[in-house]
């Protein structure tokens, strides 16, 4: 009589896929059943296939407000992280005060304080500084219609997530040990010099899958923007449906966009995670 795992390892050659199967999670394999159904909703129904088509020309958008949001926030979230471990108090306590608002405040909030309230003043303020080259007229006066909805809304989700990857590069700055800056400076380098060069490239490795769930909450954070019209997924989607009445169809195409974008990275943290953890030992 045959044993169990010499029928096991029959069934692996006739299913060379089946130790993978078994390895997976069920919500795993839940999510991928789904995604199979959509696609052959979509490639067999001619409503999904419009729906998708359309919808799917917001995706282009999608991508480039949360890429781009994602860099400046990373760019000003370093500095404010940096300006968090200041010896200066008076420093620490502005950068505090930035994280500290920006944090307590919706980000839907912060999107239409920004669109409506920080753009306009911001011409002023330009138009004010370049006023004596307007006068002269070397330079045109600047309307707030040169800032279009697309570059509000990144600034709006720069200015929002700035503040929560400033926490996690402050966090990870204060993990490394007191004593590798101490050795740092025993060796002649600068404050700045030993934070540049040997303080923050061991932060960074800590950092980089927080930083990565930062970069999933911004591509769904990012469905905001269609409050200003911008055309993202969200906004056709909207639209669409709106047109169509057909709601049920238009936002499981919505929804299956953005959790193909998010899984997909979310997959990519993880295994970024695992690499770094080799890494250490």
């Amino acid at each position: 009589m045959k044993s169990k795992h010499q029928g096991f390892n029959q069934n692996s050659h006739l299913f060379p896929f089946s130790k993978l199967l078994a390895r997976l999670p069920y919500w795993f394999l839940a999510i991928v059943l789904l995604a199979t159904f959509i696609i052959w909703k979509v490639f067999s129904s001619e409503s999904y296939a419009i729906i998708f088509k359309a919808v799917g020309k917001g995706v282009t958008t999608t991508i480039y407000v949360s890429l781009l949001a994602y860099l400046f926030s990373i760019s000003l979230g370093l500095i404010f992280g940096l300006l968090s471990v200041s010896r200066l108090r008076i420093v620490r306590e502005i950068s505090t005060f930035y994280i500290e608002i920006v944090r307590g405040v919706p980000m839907l909030v912060i999107l239409y304080y920004i669109a409506f309230v920080g753009a306009p003043e911001l011409v002023r303020f330009l138009n004010w500084i370049g006023g004596p080259l307007i006068e002269n007229g070397l330079i045109d006066k600047l309307s707030i219609r040169n800032i279009n909805f697309v570059w509000r809304a990144i600034l709006a989700l720069t200015i929002g997530y700035s503040a929560f990857i400033a926490e996690i590069f402050r966090a990870g700055i204060e993990s490394i040990g007191s004593g590798q800056m101490e050795a740092s400076l025993a060796l002649g380098m600068t404050r700045w010099q030993a934070m540049l060069f040997v303080i923050l490239p061991q932060a960074i490795r800590t950092v980089l899958p927080p930083l990565g769930n930062e970069f999933v909450a911004m591509i769904k954070d990012s469905a905001l923007v269609s409050a200003l019209g911008v055309q993202d997924i969200t906004q056709i989607g909207k639209v669409y449906s709106s047109s169509t009445f057909m709601f049920f169809e238009t936002y499981n195409i919505v929804a299956y966009l953005y959790l193909l974008m998010t899984i997909s990275l979310s997959l990519m943290v993880r295994a970024l995670e695992r690499f770094l953890e080799k890494a250490k030992r």
